[in-house]
C-alpha cells in the first residue's frame, strides 16, 4: 500500500514539474530556464527535481520523447480514417493536450522538435498517397507533394495554437480538410 502511495506521489510530483517546464518553454528559450524557476513554479524544492531529472535538458530530452510517442501513436491510429476523422482526432488531440502544444508551437521552443513531428506526419501521407496512387516512395513529385500537405496541415494547426485557440475546432478541422483534399486532388 505505501508503494502505490509512493507511486502515486511520484507521478503527481513529475507532472507538476512537467507543467511547469512546459509553461516555461512556452515563454522562454529552453537555455535561459533554470533548474530554480521550475522547482520554484512546480513547487518542489530542488532536490526533488535531481531526484527525476539531470538538468533541464534532461527534462527536455524525456518530454520531447513523450510528445514525439503519442504523436505518432495518434497519427497511426487515425491513419485508416476518412480525412475529415483524421484531422478531427488531430484537432482534438491537439486541444486536448494546449499547454504541450503551446509549448511545441512557440517561437522559444527549440525547432527540432516542430521538424520531428513535420517528418512524422509527412512519412504518413507519403505512405498513404504512395499507395493510393501506386508509385514509389522516391517518386519526386510524391515528395514535394506530401512535404506541401505535411507543411499546410502543422502551419495551420500553429497558427490556430499561437494565436490562442480563438478559433472553434470545428472551424480548424473545415479549413485543413478543404485544404490537404485540394492537394492531394492533384497529386
Amino acid at each position: 500500500m505505501e508503494d502505490k502511495k509512493a507511486d502515486r506521489r511520484t507521478a503527481r510530483t513529475q507532472k507538476a514539474i512537467k507543467s511547469a517546464f512546459l509553461s516555461l518553454l512556452a515563454e522562454n528559450e529552453l537555455s535561459k530556464i533554470t533548474v530554480r524557476e521550475i522547482a520554484d513554479s512546480a513547487d518542489v524544492n530542488r532536490a526533488t527535481f535531481y531526484k527525476h531529472y539531470l538538468d533541464v535538458y534532461d527534462l527536455y530530452d524525456k518530454v520531447e520523447q513523450e510528445i514525439l510517442i503519442d504523436w505518432s501513436t495518434l497519427i497511426l491510429d487515425l491513419v485508416e480514417l476518412e480525412s475529415s476523422d483524421f484531422f478531427r482526432g488531430l484537432v482534438s488531440y491537439i486541444s486536448d493536450n494546449r499547454d504541450v502544444f503551446r509549448m511545441v508551437f512557440s517561437p522559444n521552443s527549440p525547432v527540432e522538435l516542430r521538424v520531428k513531428l513535420y517528418r512524422a506526419l509527412e512519412g504518413l501521407f507519403k505512405q498513404m498517397t504512395s499507395e493510393e496512387i501506386d508509385t514509389d516512395l522516391r517518386d519526386d513529385r510524391l515528395t514535394f507533394m506530401t512535404c506541401y500537405r505535411a507543411q499546410g496541415c502543422l502551419s495551420v494547426l500553429s497558427k490556430w495554437v499561437a494565436e490562442g485557440f480563438r478559433q472553434p475546432e470545428k472551424l480548424i478541422i473545415q479549413i485543413i480538410t478543404e485544404l490537404d483534399s485540394n492537394t492531394a486532388s492533384i497529386i
